[in-house]
C-alpha cells in the first residue's frame, strides 16, 4: 500500500462533470489499495473573477482582504468534491488551509509555508476517510488567511506529501507531462519521460507553467517524486525525480519563455561599493523578486549602469523604488521597458559540453533577433528579447538543439 497525494488543477475541476471525473480517479486509486489525500485548485477562471471583483471594489484593495476573497475559490471546489465522493459511496471530508493548519508567513498574495500539521489527515486516513484539502491557501501565526501565489496548489500538494512522507505526489493538469517546450508554440515539442529536479527548477523559474517553482523546491529538498500527468487521459506523464546518468546525454532538455517580464535600468550610478546593495535591499523589503541583473562600468568616469528584470506584476512598484533610490544615489536617469520577454535553454548536458552559448546566440541571430540581456548558470542560458519575437525564438532554439528527437 502506498500513500499518494493527488493535486487537481483548475481545468480538472472546472465544472461538476469534471469534478465527477476527478472523484472517479480518486476512487480508482483507493481501490488499487492506496491511501490518497487530494488537493484541489479553484475552478478554472474563478480566481481571476474574484480578483477582478476585488479591484472593482477598490483600485488598491488591502492585500489581506484580497487573500480572504481568493481563498473562497478553493473552498468551493474542495467541498464539492467531498460531496461528490460521499455521493459515490466513499467517506470524504474537505479541509481549508487553517483547518489542516498549513502555517505560512504573512506576506499576503505570495506567502511561504513554514510548517504543516498532519494529525487530522492521518486520523482520517486511518479511519478510511479521503481528505480533500483546499490548495493555494494557509494561515499565518495570527490566524490571517494567506495565499501562496499563482500555482500555489502545487506547493500545497508537495508540502503535504513531504509532511505525510508520501510515496508519490501526482500533479494532474490539462497537459499530459513536461514537454521540451510549449507545444502550443512549437508543434515539434516532445514529452519528456523523466526530468531532474534541477532542470525542472530552472524551467519552472524561467517561465514553464507546468509546475510552480516552490513546489519543485520542496520536492527536490525532500526527494519526493512528482508525476505530472493529465486528468483527461490514462497516459503516463513525466516523472520529476533525482538526476540519473542518462539525463546528461541530452545537451539541452527544454526551452522556456516568459512574456511577463519588465526591464529597469539605472543609468550612470556611482561605481562604488554598496550601491547595488542599497537598491536591491529596497526591492527586497518590498517583497519584489529580482530576476536577471547586469552591471556595466562606464568609460566616462567612475560610473556604472545597473539593469535588472522583474515580473510585470511588480513593475510599477519596482520602478517607483528605483526612481527614489536613483535620486538618492545621484544617478543620471532611470530607463525602463514594461514589456520584455525572456527565452531560456535548460539542460544538464550543458555542464560538460562547450559551444552551447554559441549555438543559441547564432540561432537567434540567424532570425534577426536582438538580445538585450544575457544571464547564465551551470545548466541554463537566458536571453531578454523583444516580446514580439518570443515564438520565433522558441522555435529557432528548439530546432537548433534538435529537441524533437530523443537523446
Amino acid at each position: 500500500m502506498a500513500l499518494i497525494v493527488q493535486k487537481y488543477g483548475g481545468t480538472s475541476v472546472a465544472n461538476l462533470e469534471r469534478l465527477k471525473n476527478v472523484a472517479r480517479r480518486v476512487i480508482k486509486t483507493r481501490e488499487q489499495g492506496n491511501d490518497v489525500v487530494v488537493v484541489v485548485s479553484a475552478m478554472a477562471g474563478h480566481t481571476d473573477q474574484l480578483l477582478q471583483l476585488a479591484y472593482q471594489a477598490s483600485s488598491r484593495p488591502s492585500e489581506r482582504e484580497v487573500d480572504v476573497i481568493l481563498a473562497t475559490g478553493e473552498q468551493i471546489s474542495s467541498a464539492l468534491l467531498a460531496i461528490i465522493l460521499r455521493d459515490m459511496g466513499f467517506r470524504a471530508k474537505s479541509y481549508l488551509g487553517h483547518q489542516v493548519r498549513i502555517i505560512t508567513d504573512n506576506v499576503f498574495g505570495k506567502a511561504r509555508i513554514k510548517t504543516v500539521e498532519t494529525w487530522r489527515l492521518l486520523k482520517d486516513l486511518k479511519e478510511g476517510i479521503i481528505p480533500v484539502v483546499a490548495g493555494f491557501q494557509g494561515v499565518d501565526e495570527e490566524g490571517n488567511i494567506t495565499t501562496l501565489g499563482r500555482g500555489g496548489s502545487d506547493t500545497t500538494a508537495v508540502a503535504l506529501a513531504v509532511a505525510l512522507r508520501a510515496d508519490m505526489c501526482e500533479i494532474y493538469t490539462d497537459v499530459d507531462g513536461v514537454y521540451t517546450t510549449d507545444p502550443n508554440i512549437c508543434e515539434k515539442a516532445r514529452k519528456l519521460k523523466r526530468i531532474s529536479y534541477e532542470e525542472m527548477l530552472e524551467m519552472a523559474s524561467l517561465g514553464a507553467k507546468v509546475l510552480q517553482f516552490r513546489s519543485v523546491e520542496f520536492a527536490a529538498k525532500y526527494k519526493i517524486p512528482i508525476h505530472v500527468r493529465s486528468s483527461f487521459t490514462e497516459e503516463e506523464g513525466t516523472i520529476v525525480c533525482e538526476e540519473v546518468s542518462e539525463m546528461e546525454k541530452a545537451l539541452v532538455s527544454g526551452i522556456t519563455y516568459d512574456r511577463n517580464q519588465s526591464r529597469i535600468e539605472l543609468v550612470k550610478v556611482p561605481d562604488k561599493p554598496g550601491v547595488a546593495a542599497r537598491l536591491f535591499e529596497a526591492l527586497s523589503d518590498a517583497s519584489i523578486i529580482v530576476d536577471m541583473i547586469i552591471q556595466t562600468s562606464s568609460y566616462e568616469g567612475p560610473y556604472a549602469n545597473l539593469a535588472f528584470t522583474v515580473s510585470r506584476s511588480d513593475f510599477n512598484k519596482a520602478l517607483e523604488i528605483s526612481k527614489k533610490i536613483a535620486q538618492e544615489l545621484g544617478a543620471q536617469d532611470v530607463l525602463y521597458e514594461e514589456h520584455v520577454a525572456k527565452v531560456s535553454i535548460v539542460g544538464l548536458g550543458m555542464r560538460s559540453q562547450p559551444g552551447v552559448a554559441f549555438k543559441a546566440f547564432k540561432a537567434l541571430a540567424d532570425e534577426g533577433i536582438n538580445i538585450k540581456m544575457i544571464s547564465t548558470s551551470e545548466i541554463k542560458i537566458s536571453c531578454v528579447i523583444d516580446p514580439k519575437y518570443t515564438e520565433l525564438a522558441v522555435r529557432a532554439l528548439h530546432e537548433a538543439f534538435g529537441l524533437e528527437k530523443e537523446a
